[in-house]
């Protein structure tokens, strides 16, 4: 998403980061850092950050979407989604899930939860894979880190996890 910038309340810089200003900028538009799309009828559609989106076989998957649809099969109580790299499709869609209690984990399930996906999704934007973990990462405010997912399956160093849930 790009905008034209000289809106009254248009941040000004960042400090001692001009450089990181300049960048936002290309051939006079002010770049968000956000992919949107726009649908047959003339609506915009927020698909995510773009720091934060699945390229996968010429999709945009928005990981907001594909989370909030996993949470509404009756077995999952919450989710969180990355692209995981592929040689074919450059990212797949990889989903952990935290069960509701008494929901036992299995591939039968696992199978389950990527069919649901799929009638919801479609077959393009459905995760590939589901992994069952019953403490995914969070921040205190209870939000998914999908960056620490990212890490420690592509095994990257976690970074700052300051933010994380029981931190001190």
């Amino acid at each position: 998403m790009a905008l034209r910038p000289g809106w009254p309340s248009m941040f000004r810089g960042y400090l001692t980061a001009e450089g990181r200003y300049r960048a936002c900028f290309a051939d006079g538009w002010y770049l968000t850092g956000d992919v949107a799309r726009r649908d047959a009828d003339g609506y915009f559609w927020f698909v995510g950050r773009a720091d934060d989106v699945i390229k996968s076989a010429g999709h945009l998957i928005g990981p907001f979407e594909v989370e909030s649809t996993l949470m509404e099969h009756p077995a999952v109580a919450e989710a969180g989604v990355i692209g995981r790299l592929d040689p074919v499709a450059g990212e797949i869609v990889k989903a952990f899930v935290s069960l509701k209690p008494g929901v036992e984990a299995d591939p039968a399930l696992a199978r389950d939860i990527v069919a649901f996906a799929r009638r919801r999704l479609g077959p393009a934007i459905a995760p590939r894979e589901v992994a069952f973990d019953q403490h995914l990462p969070k921040t205190r405010s209870g939000k998914v880190m999908r960056r620490l997912l990212r890490a420690r399956e592509l095994g990257l160093p976690e970074g700052d996890t300051s933010a994380l849930e029981g931190a001190t």
